[in-house]
């Protein structure tokens, strides 16, 4: 499934949204222009290598504690092709202009990032014996869809769905949408752990971490009077501030 966009308006400009997509674009551009051997050892450096981190002492590594740590947050904005960047960004842009609505830029910037980090404990939780480098961006967007998950489940997300050759594109709950990806990425991350898997491929694990984070921490970030389109548990509609 693809989100293609969502029925909920933005009310403010997305500023720290497009900085994220900036720098992530950045980022991998000059991936792009790198050669085979540069690109292996980009990866390795600000990639997340569980089995570094288990084994040996933050600081050992690199030889500073700065260098070994920052592959936390470079991680984020490292990508390994072009399907994985253009439809980690295209989600970030569907989903996280409403969510960043509600906190502000620099709070839903923080919001990002410590969904971000959290994402990846859970991917180190379950595979603390891998050495494959961990990059992207979906664990702090699984986060960002934890929120939208909470705040906007009235509202609606276009997919498309592709069956054999033919698209299929609805529109469909977005609680739906969001529930039925997550319990997909908590299944697989199920499925990947059973069979012994390194999570080398897609880190499932990072997903339904980064998603739960999302759905556990909006609450400290929303700020009340910017949440013109949320929805109110108590009363079951539509809370609109003018």
């Amino acid at each position: 499934m693809i989100p293609l966009k969502d029925s909920i308006p933005n009310v403010y400009r997305p500023v720290a949204v497009w900085a994220i997509l900036l720098a992530n674009t950045a980022a991998f551009l000059f991936e792009q222009s790198l050669d085979p051997r540069a690109y292996f050892h980009i990866m390795h450096l600000f990639g997340v290598i569980p089995a570094r981190y288990l084994n040996i002492p933050l600081g050992e590594v690199t030889g500073s504690l700065f260098w070994d740590a920052l592959p936390f947050l470079s991680h984020m904005f490292l990508h390994s092709g072009w399907g994985h960047f253009l439809l980690n960004m295209w989600s970030l842009w569907v989903f996280a202009d409403n969510v960043e609505d509600v906190m502000g830029p620099l709070r839903f910037l923080a919001f990002y990032l410590v969904c971000g980090l959290c994402a990846v404990a859970a991917h180190i939780l379950f595979h603390p014996g891998s050495q494959v480098p961990v990059v992207g961006a979906s664990g702090a967007i699984a986060g960002v869809m934890g929120a939208y998950f909470v705040l906007y489940p009235h509202g609606r997300v276009l997919t498309f769905i592709p069956i054999f050759i033919l698209p299929w594109i609805v529109e469909v709950p977005s609680v739906l949408f969001l529930g039925l990806w997550f319990v997909l990425q908590f299944l697989s991350g199920v499925a990947d752990s059973a069979t012994g898997g390194s999570g080398a491929g897609i880190a499932f694990w990072a997903h339904a971490g980064g998603f739960a984070a999302g759905v556990a921490l909006v609450p400290l970030f929303r700020v009340a009077r910017r949440c013109h389109y949320c929805y109110s548990r108590q009363d079951r509609r539509y809370v609109r501030h003018l």
